[in-house]
């Protein structure tokens, strides 16, 4: 009987499939350093799905683009942001449902569909971006707290905040969900109270019963001309608003991808986790843009001095300055809070991100094997340390001179997360010219609409706003150092880790259509969504639960 050995990193350590004629597989896999367990419920996955990316870029960073470029821009900008998002997370969903392997990641999938280069510059880049977005939170955090206090030093507050994310994620991966669950929950609640006093105070229900409307949008005026003046100078305002938004929005649909290898059913919960996605964005991430620019003017004098001191808690929120303007007592601290609760939240959500992100790496040979290591729990420990230790770097905020460089330490983010989108549409091109290719498009357990085609836009898109990101440095008078390299560095940075990963193993440029395995981990899939039986709701309440969640 002739027998076919084919062997590939899968994401469950060393994995090799031995291939028999008759057409039966076997599955041997060897991991002496433990595994991750599917521990996160239907509710869990959900919540996280848009909760974990709710943080101080839709609550707080919106003040700064309503400062600079007006409520229209900023309402357009969220419009476009979300539309993006609501792509990204179709492609992710598509792929992660077909394939919901223990330990996949978005750099897992670049090596299987795209290169093993690619792969490797992907995956160190999410786990950077991760836990940069963790300091960038938990420093927002420290900000929030001293909105009603600074009696308590900074250094408490970080090691405070950064100890409990620790504790969260360091015990079974039910601990992490559980929080994430109730946290994102506060936030939902709070984001949709806003909307409705948001509504309130259009029509005039606040106490002063002043009739807001649009006034915000025709004085100062909806769209502010920037570094031009003219139409010119609002579309330049506009597209800032466009790469300053990215802030709210990167990397928030690969939280659900990070989580698929510990959730439970993944063909039942990851496909309705994407497919909600998109409401749950118009009503979050629009409407939410839209009530900042309602309820605070552009010029409000506390939103601009808080910007030009370079505030980012809760003295430059749109949302606690508009509460504050229309006279509801004691509301702005309520809204602090879950402010607080949202940055906390998020901070939560990329500490699991990066961890498993850099755990996916070691399990494809594209990290050092520690950090594989699970405990008992299925937690990657190592992982998970190492993520904490380098968001360190948020203590730099102790020092006020090393909190600009810091700042401009972050900056970085958005762009890398740009770059990330890029990568994240290109593996999902390829993998559906391989399904083509292999005629199983047809039997994808979750199909979304638009694509390829979507796909294909978004990427143009994208790229386009990465090179373009940093063009106010290029206008006469602008340019300096520190801006050029901010908007550009991580360019050159990325191209780094991929041509020499690429120069050092002599990988291919990218892999052949008829070389790309479909099938490998499949059978796990299919076999899980056999075994799944979904919940039966008992009744009226929980059916209602049900289709929420």
């Amino acid at each position: 009987m002739d027998i076919e050995k084919r062997e590939f990193k899968g994401a469950n350590a060393e994995e090799t499939v031995v291939s028999l004629q008759e057409g039966d597989e076997q599955t041997v896999r060897s991991n002496p350093y433990g595994e991750t367990h599917r521990g996160l419920k239907s509710r869990h996955i959900q919540l996280i799905a848009i909760g974990g990316t709710i943080g101080t870029g839709l609550f707080v960073g919106s003040g700064a683009i309503l400062s600079t470029v007006g409520p229209g821009s900023l309402f357009i900008a969220y419009v476009a942001m979300s539309f993006i998002l609501w792509i990204a997370m179709n492609c992710l969903g598509e792929i992660t449902t077909y394939l919901p392997i223990k330990g996949a990641s978005v750099s897992y999938y670049i090596d299987r569909f795209v290169d093993p280069s690619l792969a490797f510059a992907a995956g160190w880049n999410y786990w950077y971006v991760w836990a940069m977005l963790v300091s960038a939170e938990v420093s927002a955090a420290t900000l929030i707290v001293q909105y009603w206090t600074h009696a308590i030093p900074v250094a408490v507050l970080i090691t405070i905040f950064l100890l409990v994310i620790y504790l969260l994620n360091i015990f079974a991966v039910s601990y992490y969900g559980e929080s994430e669950f109730w946290f994102a929950s506060l936030k939902i609640l709070g984001i949709i109270s806003l909307i409705i006093i948001g509504i309130v105070l259009f029509f005039g229900g606040g106490p002063t019963h002043d009739r807001l409307g649009f006034r915000f949008w025709e004085h100062p005026g909806a769209f502010k001309p920037y570094m031009a003046p003219g139409a010119t100078g609002k579309f330049l305002g506009f597209w800032t608003a466009l790469v300053r938004a990215g802030f709210a929005f990167v990397l928030s649909p690969e939280c659900i991808t990070t989580a698929v290898g510990e959730c439970e059913a993944p063909r039942r919960n990851i496909p309705k986790a994407a497919s909600r996605f998109v409401y749950r964005v118009i009503v979050f991430y629009v409407l939410g843009s839209l009530v900042a620019g309602i309820i605070t003017p552009s010029d409000d004098p506390s939103l601009l001095q808080a910007i030009s001191a370079g505030m980012s808690g809760a003295g430059s929120s749109p949302f606690v300055l508009g509460i504050q303007r229309a006279g509801i007592g004691g509301l702005n601290h309520v809204y602090n809070a879950m402010i607080l609760t949202s940055a906390w939240s998020a901070g939560n959500s990329m500490v699991f991100a990066s961890s498993r992100s850099l755990y996916s790496l070691a399990l494809t040979g594209q990290a050092p094997s520690v950090f594989k290591r699970c405990n008992r729990k299925g937690v990657p420990y190592v992982a998970v340390t190492a993520t904490v230790l380098a968001s360190c770097v948020v203590y730099l905020n102790v020092s006020s001179g090393a909190a600009v460089a810091f700042q401009w330490f972050v900056n970085l983010t958005t762009i890398s997360g740009f770059i990330a989108w890029i990568v994240l549409f290109v593996c999902y091109i390829r993998f559906r010219q391989a399904v083509v290719y292999n005629n199983v498009l047809d039997t994808l357990p979750f199909r979304t609409p638009l694509q390829p085609y979507a796909a294909w836009f978004t990427l143009l898109f994208i790229t386009l706003l990465t090179i373009t990101n940093g063009f106010q440095v290029f206008f006469p008078g602008q340019f300096t150092a520190s801006s050029f390299l901010s908007a550009y560095i991580t360019i050159p940075l990325f191209l780094a880790l991929y041509l020499g990963h690429k120069a050092w193993f002599r990988t291919p440029w990218l892999r052949r259509i008829e070389e790309i395995d479909v099938l490998a981990g499949k059978e796990e899939a299919d076999r899980l969504e056999e075994q799944d039986v979904p919940p039966v709701p008992e009744n009226v309440l929980q059916r209602i639960w049900y289709w929420l969640a």
